[in-house]
């Protein structure tokens, strides 16, 4: 992905993510086309459910890379970095930001944007460089349950019930913050312990080298597409088209007026991944129309197996599929089931799209994470930060 205003530079030993996006694409291929054939029906009314979901986050994500490019990401990290002189505050406030960005342009942006941030704010606060860099996919995981738009997962699932993003809004605020504040808390936890380490080790640890300076905040257009987007996603029930136009016309004004190269477009979208995601998601989604196992498990499940039930299916076949594959029916507990398929990404790499994008994005950055430690900390937590976000939806009541 290129990062013209953070001076990102490609680096080497990508091939295993360039791989594994062209096996999802020809995976996903073979999965729409075999549903299409065997069963037409069912197939068109799996990809109607899908499609909402990945055309919203193609508009999220180019309103995100006009953000990116006006610099306004790394001015929120600059300004962070310079205001909050404890190491421990600035950790919370990153969290903080980490978990606003998500909830207003959804995760996958968040880690697409934020993590270059991130990794430089690690470079000048050597005692935060792993918690900023781990942090940053763990908490947009657990901090996409606030509005439909934060997470595919979420209009998937919740796309039949037209509910409108305020209505949602309310409904998972609890659970939200809870979310949040038990795996801030885990980072926060480890962070401490890599704190005492001396400065080089801990910058090490998260295999952050020298980078490149930050740029300038220039222009306003971001700030505009992010306030445009969450007012459509609050305020309409189908908000994806407009959020989709949006994206592109912002975009379209920012290669007009600076004839800006169109890969930049290209490489943020990652239409591989977004097309092998959502065929894949479009042939389990009618094996589950066929197949009513699925639907008939779900409706004999308390909130908590279902949160838990979810959250195992994401590590299985990915919560996009796996959002597909369960709520093809009519679901008991919808919001335990959106616990399970946000949150549950963070006990494995394999639980969502979020995991490539920030494995690629923070390489390219300059840093070098391991998946072990990162998986490690996401399984210390995600158990606890899904078990209170039920329990808030259990003191709220039934929906």
């Amino acid at each position: 992905m290129s990062f013209v205003s953070s001076g990102v530079r490609p680096s080497a030993n990508l091939w295993p993510v360039g791989r594994l996006r062209m096996m999802l694409l020809c995976a996903g291929a073979a999965g729409a086309v075999a549903a299409g054939v065997s069963d037409p029906g069912r197939a068109r009314a799996a990809a109607g459910q899908d499609y909402p979901a990945f055309v919203l986050v193609a508009g999220l994500l180019l309103i995100g890379l006009v953000a990116q490019q006006d610099g306004l990401f790394e001015a929120a990290g600059r300004w962070l970095s310079l205001r909050f002189r404890s190491d421990g505050l600035l950790l919370v406030m990153a969290m903080v930001l980490i978990g606003v960005v998500t909830a207003t342009l959804n995760l996958d942006t968040s880690v697409a944007f934020l993590t270059p941030v991130l990794v430089q704010a690690g470079r000048q606060r050597p005692a935060l460089a792993s918690p900023l860099l781990y942090g940053c996919v763990l908490l947009s995981n657990a901090g996409s349950l606030l509005l439909p738009g934060s997470n595919l997962t979420n209009l998937i699932v919740l796309g039949p019930l037209h509910i409108s993003g305020f209505v949602f809004l309310q409904r998972m605020a609890l659970p939200w913050v809870m979310a949040l504040a038990v795996t801030g808390v885990g980072v926060w936890w480890w962070g401490s312990r890599a704190g005492r380490a001396p400065a080089g080790d801990a910058r090490d640890a998260a295999g952050i080298g020298p980078g490149p300076g930050q740029g300038p905040l220039r222009a306003a257009s971001g700030v505009v597409g992010i306030a445009g987007a969450i007012a459509m996603v609050l305020a309409l029930r189908s908000p994806a088209v407009p959020v989709l136009i949006l994206g592109v016309v912002l975009v379209g004004g920012r290669l007009a007026r600076r004839g800006a190269a169109s890969g930049a477009v290209l490489e943020v979208l990652d239409l591989p991944v977004l097309i092998g995601l959502l065929g894949v998601a479009v042939g389990l989604g009618t094996v589950a129309r066929s197949w009513l196992g699925p639907t008939r498990l779900m409706g004999h499940l308390d909130s908590w197996a279902s949160a838990g039930l979810a959250a195992a299916a994401t590590v299985v076949v990915n919560n996009l599929p796996a959002a597909s594959f369960l709520g093809a029916g009519q679901l008991l507990h919808p919001y335990s089931v959106l616990v399970g398929l946000d949150l549950g990404p963070n006990l494995m790499v394999s639980g969502s799209l979020a995991w490539i994008i920030w494995l690629r994005t923070a390489r390219q950055a300059g840093a070098r994470p391991s998946i072990a430690r990162a998986v490690r900390l996401g399984a210390a937590t995600a158990p606890v930060a899904m078990a209170a976000a039920v329990l808030m939806l259990t003191v709220i009541g039934p929906s």
